[in-house]
């Protein structure tokens, strides 16, 4: 279900003026913004009873974390937040609550193996302040082969950037291409695109069969395209050494 988001806090959803999940300027998302500001910046847009209902749900996080029983108080909290906070600020708080629960692989898993869409998604935006290293990289896979736009959207922040490798990088791109996911949700796209001749070679292939089969290139091809071309020399370009490249 498509639901308003919050500037700055929450922009994996659609905004009040219609613009689609992922256009918004990356590094505002739950998972590109430090806890500590983040709690900040929530704190603000919050209304009394929904900053008490946070405050109460991350200290009780905080002095319990782990799992208590067939199911945490922490992850109840989980459930209510988009009730509590209202949806568009569930993301993070959601995550803040995972971040005070100090949740590890093992508890994501489970709240994302048993969790709605809305709270796989907050795991996913929770992993890069949560899982230091590779650990997680199976709840990424995973919401990469679902069709849920805002699983994969939220799938390629930080962590993933950090953690996949060349392979299933380049296929989360095509992905995002193939289900209109814009590509400003990639985290370190530049980065990891630039000079990347395999994932060149993948966007010309695919752009030439959208040509073939008639049908529109999408124009976040042609921006990835342009990125892995970037700092590569052009023929005839003479190298540091004076010679022609």
């Amino acid at each position: 279900m498509t639901q308003p988001h919050a500037t700055h806090v929450t922009p994996d959803t659609q905004d009040a003026d219609g613009t689609p999940a992922g256009q918004d300027p990356q590094g505002t998302t739950p998972a590109h913004v430090p806890p500590a500001d983040l709690r900040t910046a929530l704190t603000a847009q919050l209304g009394g009873a929904a900053r008490a209902w946070l405050d109460q749900a991350l200290d009780e996080a905080a002095a319990h974390p782990g799992t208590h029983g067939p199911i945490s108080v922490w992850e109840l909290r989980l459930a209510e937040a988009g009730r509590r906070c209202g949806p568009a600020h569930a993301d993070a708080a959601r995550v803040l609550v995972l971040h005070a629960a100090r949740a590890d692989t093992d508890a994501l898993t489970r709240v994302y193996t048993q969790g709605t869409a809305d709270e796989r998604r907050a795991v996913l935006h929770a992993l890069p302040h949560l899982v230091p290293g590779p650990d997680a990289l199976p709840l990424v896979e995973d919401a990469l082969r679902t069709n849920d736009t805002r699983l994969v959207a939220a799938a390629l922040g930080p962590y993933a950037a950090r953690h996949l490798d060349a392979h299933q990088w380049r296929h989360a791109v095509l992905k995002c291409l193939f289900t209109g996911v814009p590509v400003g949700s990639v985290a370190d796209l530049a980065r990891r695109a630039h000079g990347d001749d395999e994932l060149a070679r993948m966007l010309a292939d695919y752009a030439a069969e959208r040509t073939a089969a008639d049908r529109t290139v999408p124009e976040d091809l042609h921006r990835v395209l342009a990125l892995t071309e970037s700092g590569r020399p052009a023929p005839g370009t003479a190298d540091p050494h004076g010679k022609e490249s």
